[in-house]
């Protein structure tokens, strides 16, 4: 690959090229960063600009939005935002906020004690809060604190599914030396065989995003809903330190089979749905695994390294020392502390090094190994393989993987459609921040009618 050149004198210096891209890489859900685009920064015009910065913009309208599923509250995250803009916009600012949140609601709300109900959603808010400081905590002046950070926010999400009527079965389903995790919730515990849908989170999102993004629209149609961690994900990346693979399907293979032993699941309806950086992994997984009966990709992406801006991009060539080399030699010297923290967050997926070197404070040394562990993802070649029909979402704005989506569509050779959200139903943007219920209701009614009552 070709890299830019070394003499500064030449044009815009390294520094200034990353610098650029540094805010809208801070925005992403997914395993990849991209440069903001005018268009992006006109899609959340007056009040939908809770932070100057695109990047805690993004993170902020992704709460506010899970306000319609019960996983935040709008005023407690507004008055979040006022704090953390009064404070002076930072990572530490961002993170002692909604970690502070996040404690409370674990606590007694004012009045009388708190009653089963009021326990469990104040206990699903607090782990989107510990969600949300999760993300910035590298930049924060406690990196140190991630694994007890995302330890909070799993103990919130746990008190939440042992509340639940009925409540999830939780299980390990056997995955190489380190199982996967898994919240099978079901509509009721008749026993009966049911349509399942196995949602799958992206790089950096967390247990309760599925919650926003499925759960409860499955259990109103009768389905069930299995929520998991996989490699590079929760319980798997931030505890056990196992960090993603390219072959997704040895992933979903065995919750499939776990799933098909059940009663309580129909086997020839069992879907999948990939939101963010997962509408990667979960058609590659249903490229080889026979059966998946649907497919959603939210969105429809193919090579996760592109969406990383393509002067980080131009980093890595063939040869590892090479590659390392000008990480260390020719970037890291005058990459700004902001674009630094994006680096951290967004590499330590793909490495274990790279996230205890984050812990310490520190910058990872190996570029190389894992800038080709994300380049591993591209799905190009094996798209045409998928058999299951597919619905391909696609967003206005899409800010981390443009022009991907219609380029999987067009890929494909099963049954497929293909739907764009827009701004003026209030659903741009990756994911559609400010809409998953809309979200829920294009997924889940494609679904219902691709998978219909027998």
């Amino acid at each position: 690959m070709n890299r830019i050149p070394g003499d500064r004198h030449t044009g815009p210096t390294r520094r200034a090229l990353l610098t650029a891209g540094a805010g809208a890489a801070l925005a992403a859900e997914s395993s990849g960063t991209a440069t903001p685009t005018a268009a992006a920064g006109g899609l959340t015009p007056g009040v939908m600009t809770l932070f100057k910065d695109p990047g805690y913009n993004f993170n902020g309208l992704l709460a506010l939005g899970a306000s319609g599923a019960g996983a935040a509250e709008v005023g407690e995250v507004l008055t979040a935002v006022n704090t953390i803009n009064g404070s002076g916009l930072s990572a530490q600012s961002y993170v002692k906020t909604f970690r502070a949140l996040g404690d409370q609601l674990l606590k007694a709300p004012p009045g009388a004690p708190a009653d089963t109900r009021t326990k469990q959603f104040r206990a699903l808010r607090a782990a989107q809060y510990y969600g949300q400081a999760l993300f910035f905590v590298l930049g924060s002046d406690d990196p140190g604190s991630e694994e007890q950070l995302y330890k909070a926010g799993r103990g919130a999400w746990d008190t939440f599914c042992d509340l639940c009527e009925p409540a999830p079965v939780k299980a390990n389903v056997p995955y190489g030396s380190t199982p996967l995790p898994v919240w099978f919730f079901r509509p009721d515990t008749s026993g009966t065989p049911r349509p399942t849908v196995i949602l799958t989170n992206g790089s950096d999102g967390q247990n309760v995003d599925m919650w926003t993004y499925g759960v409860p629209a499955a259990l109103d149609r009768g389905w069930n809903a299995l929520v998991y961690d996989g490699p590079g994900q929760g319980q798997l990346l931030f505890v056990d330190q196992v960090v993603f693979t390219p072959t997704w399907e040895k992933v979903v293979t065995p919750l499939v089979d776990w799933l098909a032993a059940r009663p309580d699941v129909d086997p020839d309806r069992i879907a999948l749905t990939g939101l963010s950086m997962a509408g990667d992994l979960a058609p590659r997984a249903a490229a080889f695994e026979s059966r998946i009966a649907a497919l959603v990709a939210m969105p429809g992406c193919l090579e996760p390294w592109l969406g990383f801006p393509p002067e980080i991009r131009q980093i890595l060539t063939p040869d590892k020392q090479e590659t390392n080399d000008i990480w260390n030699k020719e970037v890291v010297p005058e990459l700004p502390p902001d674009a630094a923290d994006v680096m951290k967050k967004r590499f330590e997926p793909f490495s274990i090094p790279a996230m205890l070197e984050a812990r310490q404070g520190k910058l990872f040394t190996d570029f190389y190994t894992p800038a080709t562990r994300i380049q591993a993802l591209t799905i190009t070649d094996v798209v045409g393989r998928i058999k299951a029909p597919t619905l391909v979402l696609d967003y206005e704005g899409e800010q981390f993987y443009p022009g991907q989506p219609r380029r999987m569509y067009d890929a494909l050779t099963s049954p497929k459609d293909y739907l764009k959200l827009t701004a003026a139903e209030g659903a741009q943007l990756h994911c559609s921040p400010m809409a998953p219920q809309l979200h829920c209701e294009v997924v889940f009614d494609w679904l219902q009618k691709t998978l219909p009552d027998r």
